[in-house]
């Protein structure tokens, strides 16, 4: 089976001209937003046509489409209008995601801003599973590992692993962006690990940690971007393909891991002309996955 490789694409005009969008930039799976990923505002779901979203999808060979979630939502928040807004906002990409058949929304849990992992994370698991119990089953909840900023929740692996345990349904699952795992201090390679630039510190490499943690049938889709940050910098900066501080051999090494082979691939990148994933990317990540 070919590997899907795609990127995230706007909807701008209607969610069935990203499928065009793909096309131009020679993706086969993409990414989108629900709405504006800054405000909370959404459609109603009776206004999404999926008449012509599957035909687009089908003439311009989209063979998935994902959802992200808008940047607002906090489930580790102390806050309760914050938390009952995050809550519905994600029920609501669920819903959406169902309604147009896409194969998961990948999700920002959040922040404990200060208060530690250990006095939010009952309250996120439980948040998740009311935004399980309250959307359609065909619906599926990934959670994406963050950067390594302070106060967010799930830098770290074992957060993941324990979230999943804890609620515990075979809804939830991960998504692995790269730069995320090497601003966070995720060693992306061997050959990475024994560079000048990037020594054995770190939380280890990622591939081992992945399976330490027992990821890899729970990894669902995977962001390969590049890093303007640093090692172990904390810093959310995506960077186009080749242009940041991930090697192309650490990413052909990683790429080339059986369990990666078989993941969907999909680019959050500036572009070369700051417009978003472009062409050139694509080509970028086909080169590195060869």
């Amino acid at each position: 089976m070919t590997q899907l490789i795609g990127a995230h694409v706007s909807t701008a005009g209607g969610t069935e001209k990203a499928m065009k969008r793909a096309s131009e930039i020679g993706a086969n799976v993409i990414q989108i937003f629900s709405g504006s990923p800054r405000f909370w505002k959404r459609k109603k779901l009776s206004e999404v046509s999926t008449d012509k979203l599957f035909a687009e999808q089908d003439k311009y060979s989209v063979k998935e489409i994902y959802i992200h979630a808008l940047y607002l939502t906090n489930l580790a928040t102390d806050k309760p209008e914050l938390a009952k807004k995050s809550v519905d906002a994600l029920k609501y990409d669920l819903s959406f995601s169902s309604h147009i058949k896409a194969k998961g929304v990948i999700v920002h849990v959040g922040s404990h801003q200060g208060r530690g992992w250990n006095n939010v994370r009952d309250d996120v698991a439980s948040r998740i599973k009311e935004i399980l119990d309250s959307t359609p089953k065909d619906s599926i909840f990934l959670i994406e590992n963050s950067a390594g900023q302070k106060g967010k929740v799930n830098s770290d692996l074992s957060e993941i692993r324990w979230l999943i345990d804890a609620v515990g349904s075979d809804r939830l699952k991960w998504c692995l962006d790269t730069c995320h795992a090497f601003s966070a201090g995720y060693t992306i390679s061997e050959l990475q690990r024994e560079s000048k630039d990037n020594s054995k510190s770190g939380r280890g490499l990622l591939t081992d940690e992945i399976k330490k943690y027992k990821l890899w049938n729970d990894l669902a889709v995977i962001h390969v971007n590049d890093s303007k940050g640093k090692f172990d910098g904390g810093i959310d900066r995506h960077e186009n393909l080749g242009e940041g501080n991930i090697t192309n051999e650490a990413f052909k090494e990683f790429l080339h891991h059986p369990q990666v082979t078989e993941k969907p691939l999909l680019l959050e990148v500036p572009g070369i002309d700051g417009n978003g994933p472009d062409l050139e990317n694509i080509e970028r990540l086909k080169e590195l996955v060869k």
